[in-house]
């Protein structure tokens, strides 16, 4: 864990303490091997409920859960768990972000609550820019976790324990609204469905809480898994926040006055895109980090600049604006933010989709067709589409998703093989940053000939 983290965690008043006790024989004064210490992962603490901070520092935490040991399933339950459905279908997994939803504290009877619950929570990850406009980039599935009891740990009280299929529990680390959850099961559940690149976990409750999990999974290769219960509108901000550093790479923009050791940030420049120890006036001078947005006027209000307190420190980091949905629930992203979260969409999911097979030669018979997603934005942008033979574009065809070859035939002038491109660039203006702009353009091509 990085030092900052580690600061972090003494900051929020957290601490987790792995006891290793020595095994001694009876009559025996030589001790034995330590037990391993169980695998811990460092998850970060949600706000307080009231929204005024997205988050509270990072902690470390078992791997596993908290549940009692399950009985085993009945055959009707067996035939349930680990069904998978696709609730939102945008096309190919390979050219999809896919979000991987599994519910804890479900039982057989509760699983349709569990999807329905599943859809509102996807309905409010897309009511927040730039998920709104991206929506028709992303494949959701649900995947069933059948529990032995309805609800999970900690809820209503720190006493009570539930026999849960993936052991979620309130109070981890002795902090009420954190809710952690049993990695390695969830893993066992996540694999059922076809593809991962991001996971929610909804617990059946009502409590505020959630947990973000925001390492890679060594096994799936999905960017991180985030928290939330699933009756409780606030919670659905935890997990929109999470996604802002598993898909954004964003930083916290969070700090904690009052913490000793959180006072001023003395380190080197961080790598995150939106904290900097540099001031407007040398971000502008050097061309760094949010340059390209110095002045503008960002979704959640005020101007691009550099606010101090970011990173968990008071002073000595600066923030591209004041209150974005990296400092406080309930906020958009800012500027820098939704460009951060379109490079991650487009990590994960392209702009194009080839119907036609592109390892066969077309011929005069054949079409040339491919999907492309519709963006929902308010501005009615859509992404460009731009067709070329042997490298020179047919300016008729430009926003076709078909082209006969039929059409294509004054232009084969000969039997040789001809090479069939169709472009897909998002030009948007959410994006400055020439390296970004980069990768959100993709092609796919053909042989055609007489």
């Amino acid at each position: 864990m990085r030092p900052a983290l580690r600061r972090a965690m003494t900051a929020a008043g957290v601490a987790v303490a792995v006891t290793a006790v020595l095994a001694t024989a009876p009559g025996s004064a030589v001790a034995g091997p330590a037990p391993a210490a169980p695998p811990v992962v460092e998850v970060e603490i949600p706000g307080p409920e009231d929204g005024t901070a997205a988050g509270s520092g990072h902690v470390e935490v078992p791997q596993h859960g908290k549940s009692r040991p399950a009985p085993r399933l009945s055959a009707t339950e067996r035939s349930q768990d680990g069904t998978v459905t696709k609730l939102v279908d945008n096309g190919s997994t390979a050219d999809r972000l896919d979000i991987v939803v599994v519910g804890d504290g479900y039982t057989t009877a509760e699983l349709g609550d569990f999807r329905a619950d599943a859809q509102e929570k996807w309905a409010e990850l897309t009511a927040v820019e730039p998920y709104t406009t991206y929506r028709n980039l992303f494949n959701v599935w649900t995947v069933d976790a059948v529990s032995n009891e309805s609800g999970v740990s900690g809820d209503p009280d720190k006493a009570t324990v539930r026999d849960t299929a993936l052991g979620t529990y309130f109070w981890c680390a002795d902090i009420e609204r954190l809710l952690c959850v049993d990695e390695r099961k969830v893993d066992r559940y996540v694999a059922e469905a076809p593809e991962a690149d991001l996971v929610i976990v909804l617990a059946n409750s009502a409590k505020y809480g959630g947990a973000g999990y925001n390492q890679p999974s060594a096994t799936l290769g999905y960017e991180g898994i985030a928290t939330a219960s699933a009756n409780n509108e606030k919670s659905g901000q935890v997990a929109i926040h999470e996604t802002g550093h598993s898909l954004g790479k964003l930083a916290d923009e969070y700090f904690y006055p009052g913490y000793p050791g959180y006072e001023r940030y003395t380190g080197p420049e961080p790598a995150d895109s939106n904290i900097s120890t540099l001031g407007a006036d040398a971000i502008g001078r050097d061309r760094v980090k949010w340059h390209r947005w110095l002045g503008e006027t960002s979704p959640d209000g005020g101007t691009i600049g550099a606010y101090e307190g970011g990173g968990y420190f008071v002073q000595g980091l600066n923030r591209p604006t004041d209150n974005s949905l990296m400092r406080s629930n309930g906020k958009p992203f800012n500027l820098p933010g939704v460009e951060a979260m379109i490079a991650g969409f487009y990590r994960h999911a392209k702009p194009v989709t080839a119907v036609t097979p592109t390892d066969r030669t077309l011929r005069l018979r054949h079409r040339a067709k491919v999907t492309v997603p519709r963006l929902t934005g308010e501005d009615g942008r859509q992404l460009r589409v731009r067709w070329r033979l042997d490298g020179k574009e047919l300016k008729h065809l430009a926003g076709r998703t078909e082209v006969p070859v039929t059409h294509l035939v004054k232009h084969l002038l000969d039997l040789r093989p001809h090479t069939l491109t169709v472009s897909v660039e998002d030009r948007t203006p959410a994006v400055r940053d020439p390296k970004i702009a980069a990768t959100l353009k993709t092609g796919v091509s053909w042989k055609v000939r007489l």
